[in-house]
C-alpha cells in the first residue's frame, strides 16, 4: 500500500468516527444539551453555507478576484429581498453572470 492510500484510508476512518460520535454519545439519551453548545450547533449551517458561498466566488485558485460571479450573487441577494420565487431568483442570477462574463471577455 503507498503512502498516499494510506492517508486516504486513515481520512476515511477519522471521517466514520466523527459522524458516528454524535450519535453514540448523545443517541437514546434524554439530557439535554447545554445551552451554549445547542446555540453554536444552530449556527453552524448557515456559517458553512456562508463558507462556501465565499470560495465559490470570490476565490480562484489562491487568489481573490472580483469576477462576473459577483453580480451574480448581487442579483440572487436581491431578488431573494423582493421575495422572488426560487427559480426565478435561480435564472436571474445565471443570465447576469453569463451576460457580465461575456461582456469580460
Amino acid at each position: 500500500m503507498t503512502r498516499e492510500w494510506a492517508v486516504v484510508l486513515l481520512l476515511g476512518l477519522v471521517t466514520a468516527v466523527l459522524k458516528a460520535a454524535g450519535p453514540v454519545l448523545l443517541g437514546g439519551s434524554q439530557r439535554e444539551l447545554p445551552p451554549a453548545l445547542l446555540s453554536g450547533l444552530r449556527r453552524l449551517p448557515s456559517a458553512i453555507f456562508t463558507a462556501l458561498l465565499v470560495t465559490q466566488v470570490f476565490a480562484d485558485g489562491n487568489a481573490i478576484v472580483v469576477d462576473a460571479r459577483v453580480g451574480g450573487l448581487v442579483t440572487a441577494i436581491a431578488a431573494a429581498a423582493c421575495r422572488s420565487p426560487r427559480i426565478v431568483t435561480l435564472l436571474a442570477a445565471v443570465i447576469i453572470t453569463a451576460l457580465l462574463r461575456r461582456g469580460w471577455q
